[in-house]
């Protein structure tokens, strides 16, 4: 990977532009195989403690970088614009065209976040996609950004009350797609739940279900109340508020086509954020058990008096491909998610 780069400390908006549209000039007029990405812009706000974290995290999406990164690093006590723009690429082979990723790194002062988009507009790439993601709160910035931005990245596992946290998702969901880094835990299980139920002697057992069992890391009760208002949401379930009674894990009953179903949330311990099981059942008939285990899901399954277990293998991505899929995310539209986060506020009111 080769890199060109510009930096200049009391800089502007217009000057970073400029820099980053004099070095694409440059680069194409020695190499006219090189071109620029232009499918997505990603705007990152941080704290400047964690802006190295984060880079790194952002280094490691793999192949779903954004064509230009923004990151805006907020410094206390600081009135001025520095900035560093860097241009990546790799050279192309005879006949090849080499894509080039822009990445531009901004440090600016909490007074300046109300008026960011003044400093973030003439940088992003015009007609283009934008998605904005703040890891470390800054409600003012995206707030201040909210008009120009296309796609919110959010981890509703990362606020406490996941009350509060599906509310603040829904909020913004009436202003611009929302990608749900909590949701996204649940994908592996979702598709394996639906898998599961697809044969045609399954696929009856769905109106019939009765129980559901979400075991979940304690940090992560966005994702388990999400999968359950996904379930919900597909199945015509009507919900109502779990309870938690003298701190028992969160329980309650929500009316399926074919009767009650008892639904409860329990806490596991685990290092990884989300989810660590799951379990369906159908009275003595039949159940479904998916648990986090080494290289993906354990399932095992109970069918009359019969019981079977096998690898789901690769079903489990882990928390290192997370932050890659919500960024390909953002080029995409889960139809599903409105209808399961609408659910899962019923639950979690």
């Amino acid at each position: 990977m080769t890199q060109d780069v510009w930096s200049e400390q009391g800089t502007t908006p217009d000057a970073i532009e400029a820099a980053l549209r004099e070095m694409l000039r440059e680069r194409h007029a020695a190499n006219e195989a090189l071109a620029p990405a232009r499918v997505l812009n990603l705007v990152v706000i941080v704290d400047r403690a964690w802006k190295g974290e984060i880079a790194n995290r952002l280094e490691r999406v793999g192949r779903y970088h954004a064509s230009r990164t923004i990151l805006c690093a907020v410094e206390e006590g600081r009135k001025t614009l520095d900035a560093v723009a860097v241009m990546n690429y790799d050279e192309p082979s005879p006949g090849v065209v080499g894509v080039m990723h822009e990445q531009v790194e901004i440090d600016v002062g909490p007074e300046q976040l109300p008026g960011l988009d003044t400093i973030v507009d003439p940088i992003v790439v015009s007609d283009l996609p934008t998605m904005i993601w703040c890891p470390h709160g800054h409600d003012e910035a995206l707030e201040a950004l909210r008009h120009m931005v296309d796609v919110i990245l959010l981890d509703s596992d990362g606020i406490a009350d996941p009350a509060d946290a599906l509310a603040r998702a829904a909020d913004l969901l009436s202003s611009a797609y929302v990608v749900d880094l909590a949701w996204l835990r649940t994908t592996p299980w979702r598709e394996r739940l639906a898998a599961s139920f697809d044969l045609p002697e399954q696929l009856a057992m769905l109106a019939e279900l009765d129980s559901l069992a979400i075991r979940h890391q304690p940090n992560s009760s966005a994702s388990a109340v999400l999968l359950a208002g996904w379930l919900a949401s597909r199945l015509g379930w009507k919900v109502a508020p779990l309870r938690s009674d003298n701190g028992s894990p969160p329980h309650g009953t929500a009316r399926g086509p074919k009767g009650p179903v008892e639904i409860e949330l329990d806490p596991l311990e685990q290092e990884a954020p989300g989810l660590a099981g799951v379990t369906a059942s159908v009275g003595s008939r039949y159940s479904l058990s998916l648990d986090r285990g080494r290289g993906g899901l354990r399932a095992r399954e109970r069918l009359g008096g019969e019981e079977r277990e096998w690898q789901v293998l690769g079903a489990s991505r882990g928390e290192g491909g997370i932050l890659g899929e919500g960024v390909r995310q953002a080029l995409l539209r889960d139809p599903t998610y409105g209808p399961a986060l609408g659910a899962a506020r019923e639950l979690s009111s």
